[in-house]
């Protein structure tokens, strides 16, 4: 008997082989599963054709809305008990109330209604989106839960290339595939500017499914039911999906979007030492704009004043926003007074936004009596780089303990307009009409004016004047005005225009003497000062004399600003 079990069970060496290799297996499916249950990129990796049978999508976290860099890490894929009580939620119906809610990692702004025969109009306050359900487009007897639902989640929108641009919100119509009797009617807001290259897309997928955009433009049946104004989406639609619009630029330079640049900050209080304010990047929709408030819930940010509108330009060149003035009593805590938004983050409307933040100075009363730290006056420059004497804004803000207020400021530099003095001088050189015609008439031809503007000037009170102010409007130098004046055979007026360059400018009531030295220089030069090489001057460099002077004048009139 033993002879036979020994023949039959292995040795001690093949057990302990087996044994071995058999515990390396288990502990291998062990890791495996903890891989696949914990790992978040395993589960997205493996999805593959499950999610498209089951027509859902692993969710990705957008963590801090509207910040430049997204989550790329996906959430755990949502259960077919979440996903019923996410739709369930969201095809409920608001009472007419629009409802702003986050739903499985998506931030959502939606409207449901019980449409019977009769039709209805659901509308999205303050943010430009509307859904039209005609009369009769349900059948007598029925009713039919309808949502309207603007997607706040940025990772929806569609996949884009470097010639395209997002110019409007992701739209929601829901229950996803529902049809009706007649063509129900989308509008929303865009921001190109104009609808030649506006195109409209579409994905034919459930809020939750993995995207599938596609251009309505390209199919016949459609573009009859798509109308594009200068700022707003009209689409027919027979049955609801998701809806956006890109703009193709097709490589062309001209082509733009407008943005609105906002400013946001909390009120100034007595005992802090701190203060920020943040500048968005927002296209020119309304949503855009009601996205950055509800960003700034958890700062407690106000919008200072109006939003200042900017012309982005289709030339992949970056934002730039540059600090220039800051009121005495306070100090940037960067030592760097710029900031830079990437080209793609603003193209493709991700609402980028950049922050200051400000440091109430330490000083002694003994030391400098006058200051008070009360209130914060800042100026900032907006441009895209090597663009800034085309697009340039100018931003101006007066934070308080009341709150914040911005201004536009003109961006045209001060430093380029004519003396006072040397202007009346001119003036009086140029205004008596000459038989040679050797007066202001030749200074306006000199400036590309033809007869019928020419004319037009000799109607105004004073021809040279208008002339003159034409001559500041183009930005011109004295530099410039002199060697046009020597051209022209006028001596007299090069040489009166030849004493400003060579001497200091007289007094001037309103400027220090601070600011008469850097207009006389700023003229002397015959150019303004490029913002590009500004970037990094630092907090005492004003910019222009223009805002030197606006800032003098507050100083003026506040003993303290913070």
């Amino acid at each position: 008997m033993q002879g036979i079990l020994s023949d039959i069970l292995p040795g001690p060496g093949v057990l302990q082989f087996i044994l071995t290799q058999a515990a390396f297996i288990v502990l291998l499916i062990v890791i495996m599963k903890c891989l696949h249950s914990r790992c978040p990129w395993l589960p997205n990796c493996m999805i593959g054709q499950d999610a498209a049978q089951e027509n859902t999508e692993v969710q990705v976290d957008p963590g801090t809305l509207g910040s430049t860099s997204l989550s790329d890490v996906p959430c755990p894929k949502a259960t077919s008990q979440e996903m019923e009580e996410f739709f369930k939620d969201l095809h409920s119906p608001t009472d007419n109330r629009v409802v702003r809610k986050k739903l499985l990692h998506k931030l959502l702004v939606f409207m449901t209604k019980e449409v019977d025969h009769r039709g209805a109009c659901l509308m999205l306050a303050d943010m430009g989106i509307s859904l039209e359900v005609p009369p009769d487009a349900v059948s007598l007897g029925r009713v039919e839960r309808v949502s309207l639902v603007l997607v706040w989640d940025l990772l929806d929108s569609p996949p884009l290339l470097g010639t395209q641009a997002l110019i409007s919100p992701v739209v929601y119509c829901g229950p996803h595939g529902a049809s009706f009797q007649q063509l129900c009617t989308l509008s929303f807001k865009h921001c190109a500017g104009s609808g030649t290259y506006v195109r409209v897309y579409a994905s034919d997928t459930h809020l939750l499914a993995s995207k599938e955009w596609e251009e309505l433009h390209n199919k016949p049946s459609r573009q009859n039911r798509i109308c594009i104004t200068r700022d707003e989406c009209q689409i027919k639609l027979d049955h609801f999906s998701l809806y956006t619009s890109v703009l193709e630029t097709y490589g062309r330079p001209e082509v733009h979007k407008w943005l609105q640049l906002a400013v946001f900050s909390s009120p100034l209080s007595a005992d802090q030492s701190h203060q920020q304010i943040r500048i968005y990047f927002l296209n020119n929709t309304p949503c855009a704009l009601q996205w950055a408030h509800c960003n700034e819930e958890p700062f407690r940010g106000s919008l200072c004043g109006p939003v200042q509108l900017f012309e982005f330009a289709n030339t992949s060149k970056d934002m730039f926003l540059v600090l220039k003035y800051l009121s005495e009593g306070w100090e940037n805590i960067d030592e760097n007074a710029s900031q830079y938004v990437p080209f793609l983050h603003i193209w493709h409307g991700k609402c980028p936004f950049r922050s200051f933040c400000f440091r109430r100075k330490t000083v002694s009363p003994v030391d400098s009596p006058s200051q008070n730290t009360s209130e914060i006056i800042v100026t900032m420059h907006v441009f895209q780089k090597d663009l800034q004497e085309k697009y340039l804004e100018v931003l101006r803000l007066h934070i308080t303990e009341s709150g914040c207020q911005a201004e536009r400021v003109s961006p045209k530099p001060y430093c380029n307009r004519i003396p006072r003095e040397l202007f009346e001088q001119l003036q009086m050189l140029l205004e008596p009409n000459t038989v040679s015609g050797n007066d202001w008439r030749k200074l306006a031809s000199r400036l590309g004016l033809c007869g019928t503007k020419i004319r037009f000037m000799s109607c105004q009170q004073s021809p040279a004047a208008a002339t003159l102010e034409f001559f500041e409007e183009l930005n011109g130098s004295l530099h410039d005005l002199y060697k046009i004046m020597l051209s022209m055979e006028r001596l007299d007026c090069a040489v009166t225009v030849e004493a400003f360059l060579n001497d200091p400018l007289p007094d001037c009531p309103g400027l220090s003497q601070r600011d008469k030295d850097q207009e006389n220089h700023c003229c002397c030069e015959g150019k303004t000062t490029s913002l590009a090489s500004e970037c990094d001057s630092g907090l005492t460099d004003l910019g222009s004399v223009k805002e030197r002077e606006i800032c003098s004048q507050t100083t003026d009139e506040h003993t303290a600003i913070q």
